[in-house]
């Protein structure tokens, strides 16, 4: 399924959930655009900074590669909920997360409509990435994966249970490199 523009989008939501607010003359104040491909951990985001382009330097980004095989419900529901970041950010002039006012626009938006349900979390299938490492304690040879090589990392359960909770050199991690199968 391609995939659809964000634009007509965003100017349909603005007038329904926002009240025309996040355009000034008929312009958004946010850039909205899709990911060029890279973004593959989150749905979307949106940020604002002196390095961004545009009249207010604030974008909202939504991920092609998780979102392009998904309903458009999930796109849906990803750009409002950026545009609400966007319009506590530049509209409310507060900065917030996941706060109050997130969670009020957010209910006023789901009792609002019955097409798709903006949340805070998103249950997306993310890919997970394999682990580079197995960490190997080299007391009792327990093995974690991990995705870096961590410097002076040692196996808590064995420095809990043999050293009183506290770190000890007997229980560091040694790094075994994961055998990726082709």
């Amino acid at each position: 399924m391609p995939l659809v523009p964000l634009l007509p989008l965003f100017h349909s939501f603005n007038r329904e959930f926002f009240e025309g607010v996040l355009t000034m003359e008929s312009k958004p104040i946010v850039a909205v655009r899709w990911s060029d491909g890279r973004l593959r951990k989150t749905a979307g985001f949106y940020r604002r900074g002196p390095r961004i382009s545009g009249r207010f330097g604030a974008e909202i980004v939504l991920s092609r590669p998780l979102l392009e095989h998904l309903p458009q419900t999930a796109i849906e529901s990803t750009l409002c909920h950026e545009m609400i970041h966007a319009w506590i950010d530049l509209v409310l002039k507060v900065q917030e997360g996941h706060g109050p006012h997130f969670y009020e626009r957010m209910a006023a938006i789901n009792i609002a409509q019955n097409r798709f349900q903006v949340s805070v979390r998103h249950k997306f299938p993310v890919p997970q990435a394999l682990p580079k490492w197995w960490a190997v304690c080299s007391r009792c040879g327990a093995r974690s994966p991990y995705m870096r090589r961590l410097k002076g990392a040692a196996c808590r359960k064995c420095c809990e249970i043999h050293h009183g909770g506290n770190w000890h050199a007997s229980c560091l991690l040694v790094y075994e490199s994961v055998v990726k199968e082709e």
